[in-house]
């Protein structure tokens, strides 16, 4: 039944493809009927609706959205679609919602942005225009009344709080609210403690602080930034969230990094920022301490010093703020670190929320500019954790110890110095050896953290291993065992290897990695836990066995996926390693023969390939994680934030999307499962080996791929720099090749993809891989510039003087390689049939024009004689002259002699290029007809 139901799903796109959608609305409506897994039944609906749209029915569309998005939440195509049924419809403000998340869901997607300016336009038009009470002043106030009356209907309610944030943005608009005792009545709609209502109210707040300075100061001291700070601290991820969004809107406005449009009188209202910037900083340090924010206020304030307190220019001496920060609330971060959440004493927090401050200690310790400001970091740091030290009372020393392991997390350098204040190491492995399972779990973490470094771990390994070993084995614990398997995994695999790995495994391997399989697949456990798990696979799976078993379990797999969604940086950048080692996309090094022979001699431990690290189990494996939908998972990674995906976690995903697209009958699914846009900002940000393997997957895809759907609309042209980087000495001859077949599928698409290859400055490249000589690389570049040829600029520098362009492509045509020839013979036919200058120019260019001609003329290949006799065709059309130079050489003779063949319909255009060219030198009066 599932192959019935795939068979009638790509039926369906096939139709859809095709224009047919009355076909296709059949075929999706089979499926529906017949489908019972709701993933798939989503998919089905939002495709109808996708036809509906086609069909212009907007309510059935409409309708088949809705249900997508009853089943998922966050599908962005049926939201997008809705929204585009519900616009036609004419719900405008319905539309904009959905409008609104789907730019929520993806910020930098210009459609969604696009779509959001549109409606907005539209909304502010009809509210401009419409309504039955006249006034702008009435207007508004008609908007608060129906807000704040509890009678109102719910549609009203929403259309109301939709057109007041629409209103908001403009600036006529929100000078209107502000005029007119906005402010205080969206105080009132804050206090209602209605969700919805907090939400339109501080998003309206937002769009009216933006852009305008004195607009936002006098907002900021109207509303407190007490309150603000109030209000963002409430247990609802989505009105802190929106508050975060105004605290930040106003901060710019306060920096002068908003939109600065309106001057006047605004200066001489602002008179001194930075006191309130100062302020709002240090309301913002006292959230991360008090036990009346929650945990998504908590990392609110922390993504907000994040975001506003490094510099963001190094060049930019100014690093007052961070010192501020420093000197005034480092404590209160370190304090965020060293919680315990096991602890009836932690703070409110979410998975996120130690990560999130370990990122700010980073960042804070690289904005310092010299050592006395880092020593006094230091000094600030090793005080703090000093006073929380103390024999007497456990609970304050596993804070103690769970600060350290947060800065081993941010600024690693200065945790490996806090690793050596006296006393710290041997308190964590004694820990270790605690009864009470609290002290267990905080110090396996920190060893996990401390053991990063080589010299740190040789520590571990001699006093720490032994215990791991004795935790893992005795307690029932799941959250104790997890931590002590990982960090034997860690210990274990430092020689990057699975053979040092074995080793502390005593073999078994397989049994830790069933059991990390188990932990990840049991939802009732929690994240934190779950996610010790996933980094357990990412050392368990240097073992070739363990990763085979892996990528059979598919319930394991889908646990993954599930988890890389989370935003975790550490569970990212894990799952990228798992899925790193299972395709094998990892560097090896090539062992040499004879120092292998030597090592073995010498009784060395060499280290073999494994049975299933050959070719077939790889691709094996490759196939079902493609199968498993790994390339869905990989896109939704890449959409994280940059803060999460770090430049190597974006290096082991291009390696991993370079593994998938090895074989050409499997970039179709790359393709369909969003890998092309995935890959794209792969390839032009992180790290130097991450953008080479992504920019090579993209031209495997580029190579033989419809541009079209591979890269639909304008994503093509942002594909063309990152193949364009390939054509570089430096890189392979592969990645070259690639590069060069990829370029040469664009660029006979359509002239706007020739002149973008042109401007990023490629054809110099191109023409220097036409003189290689790899017989493949040089009939890559040939083809490519074949294609380049049909654009203007292309032909006008060939006329140019002063460059062997054209006598290069003419001698192509007089090599061996038939398909070289081909392609040659093509670039010279288009440029002879654009340019007459081009035509006298190839007869000049090198003595062997003519044989070179003759030659194509009577090639056994039909490509190539037919290419020959139109480049002929046009040097006789050319000019007279040169028709009669033509004429007076053996090549009359090759033109009656093919001119005279019977006809034939493999041959015929051949043949009747030959007569036309003997048609043209009777027009000119060279030749005379045989019965003359």
């Amino acid at each position: 039944q599932m192959e019935d139901l795939i068979q009638l799903k790509e039926e369906g796109n096939k139709y859809f493809q095709a224009s047919d959608y009355e076909k296709a609305v059949q075929s999706y409506t089979q499926a529906i009927k017949l489908n019972k897994d709701k993933a798939l039944q989503a998919v089905l609906y939002r495709n109808r609706a996708a036809c509906f749209l086609k069909k212009e029915e907007y309510a059935k569309a409409a309708s088949d959205a809705s249900r997508a998005i009853d089943i998922n939440g966050s599908d962005i195509k049926a939201l997008y679609r809705r929204s585009q049924a519900l616009e036609k419809l004419g719900k405008l403000d319905q539309a904009f919602k959905d409008a609104q998340k789907c730019a929520t869901i993806e910020p930098r997607n210009k459609n969604f942005q696009e779509t959001l300016r549109r409606l907005g336009a539209n909304i502010q038009e009809k509210v401009n225009s419409g309504g039955a009470v006249p006034g702008s002043q009435t207007r508004v106030q008609k908007m608060f009344e129906i807000l704040l009356d509890e009678n109102s209907e719910k549609e009203k309610r929403e259309k109301a709080a939709n057109n007041l944030i629409v209103l908001g943005r403009e600036e006529a608009g929100a000078e209107r609210i502000f005029q007119n005792n906005g402010v205080s009545l969206l105080l009132q709609l804050i206090e209602t403690k209605n969700a919805e209502l907090i939400l339109a109210a501080v998003r309206t707040l937002s769009g009216m602080c933006t852009g305008h300075k004195a607009r936002a100061t006098a907002i900021l001291h109207y509303l407190g930034i007490d309150n603000i700070c109030m209000w963002m601290s409430v247990n609802n991820e989505e009105i802190s969230l929106a508050v975060c969004s105004l605290l930040q809107t106003i901060s710019d406005c306060l920096l002068g990094q908003g939109k600065e449009e309106h001057h006047g009188k605004e200066e001489s209202v602002v008179l001194d920022t930075k006191k309130d910037l100062r302020i709002i900083t240090m309301r913002l340090l006292d959230m991360l301490v008090s036990k009346n924010v929650s945990g998504q206020g908590r990392d609110q304030a922390l993504n907000l010093l994040n975001k506003n307190i490094p510099r963001k220019d190094l060049k930019d001496h100014d690093n007052s703020r961070a010192i501020f920060v420093i000197d005034n609330g480092l404590k209160k971060i370190l304090k965020v670190v060293g919680q315990i959440p096991e602890m009836p004493d932690c703070l409110p927090l979410t998975e996120n929320t130690q990560l999130t401050a370990s990122v700010l200690l980073n960042k804070l310790y690289d904005d310092l500019r010299c050592d006395p400001e880092r020593d006094n970091y230091r000094v600030i740091c090793e005080e703090y954790i000093k006073s929380k030290i103390d024999p007497q009372n456990m609970d304050k020393t596993l804070h103690a110890i769970q600060m350290v392991s947060g800065v081993l997390q941010g600024p690693f350098d200065l945790g490996n110095k806090l690793l050596g204040m006296k006393g710290v190491m041997e308190m964590m492995v004694a820990l270790c050896g605690s009864e009470r399972e609290i002290d267990q779990l905080v110090a396996v973490e920190a060893l996990i953290h401390a053991s990063t470094k080589l010299s740190r771990a040789t520590f571990i390994i001699s006093n720490g291993v032994t215990l791991l070993k004795e935790m893992y084995k005795k307690t029932k614990n799941e959250k104790i065992k997890i931590r002590a398997l990982v960090g034997l995994c860690k210990l274990g695999s430092a020689g990057g290897t699975d053979y040092g790995l074995r080793q502390f495994a005593e073999g078994s391997t397989e049994k830790l990695a069933k059991q990390c399989r188990k932990w990840m697949c049991n939802t009732s456990i929690d994240a934190r836990t779950r996610k010790w798990a996933v980094e357990g696979m990412a050392y368990l799976t240097l073992d070739a066995d363990v990763k085979d078993d892996f990528v059979e379990d598919e319930p394991a797999l889908q646990a993954m996926f599930e988890l890389a969604k989370t935003s975790d940086k550490t569970i990212l950048y894990s799952v990228a390693s798992s899925l790193v080692n299972c395709t094998n996309s990892y560097d090896t090094k090539e062992l040499v023969p004879e120092l292998v022979q030597l090592a073995k001699f010498s009784k060395q431990h060499v280290p073999e390939e494994h049975p299933k690290d050959k070719k077939d189990f790889v691709v094996k494996r490759v196939k079902r994680l493609l199968k498993a939908g790994v390339v869905s998972a990989l896109a939704c990674m890449v959409k994280a934030d940059s803060a999460i995906l770090t430049d190597q976690s974006k290096e082991l995903i291009a390696r991993v999307f370079l593994a998938l697209c090895e074989d050409p009958k499997d970039r179709g699914t790359v393709v369909a499962q969003g890998g092309g846009k995935a890959l794209i900002p792969l390839a032009v940000e992180g790290t130097e080996v991450g953008k080479i393997k992504a920019s090579h997957a993209l031209a495997k895809i580029a190579a033989i791929s419809n541009p079209d759907i591979a890269f639909p609309g304008e994503r093509v042209y942002e594909v063309v720099r990152p193949l364009i980087s390939l054509l570089n000495t430096e890189r392979d001859g592969l990645q070259n090749y690639e590069a060069l077949l990829g370029l040469t599928n664009f660029s006979g698409r359509s002239d706007k993809l020739r002149t973008k290859i042109i401007k990023e400055r490629a054809l110099p490249d191109i023409e220097n891989y036409m003189f290689e000589n790899h017989d493949q690389l040089r009939q890559a570049a040939t083809e490519c510039m074949c294609n380049l040829v049909a654009n203007k600029e292309v032909q006008e520098r060939f006329v140019a003087d002063g460059n062997d362009r054209l006598k290069l492509v003419v001698l192509l045509c007089g090599e061996d390689d038939e398909k070289v020839q081909v392609a040659a013979a093509g670039a010279l036919a288009v440029l002879t049939a654009a340019q007459k200058k081009l035509c006298s120019k190839m007869t000049e260019v090198t003595t062997q024009w003519l044989e070179i001609l003759q030659r194509l003329c009577l090639h056994d290949n039909m490509k190539v004689q037919h290419r020959g006799l139109v480049i002929t065709f046009n040097l006789i059309c050319a000019d007279k002259e040169l028709a009669k130079k033509l004429v007076e050489t053996e090549l009359l003779e090759i033109l009656t002699y093919i001119s005279k063949k019977e006809d034939d319909p493999r041959k015929q255009h051949i043949i009747n290029v030959a007569r036309d060219c003997l048609t043209k030198c009777m027009d000119y009066g060279l030749i005379k007809p045989l019965s003359q």
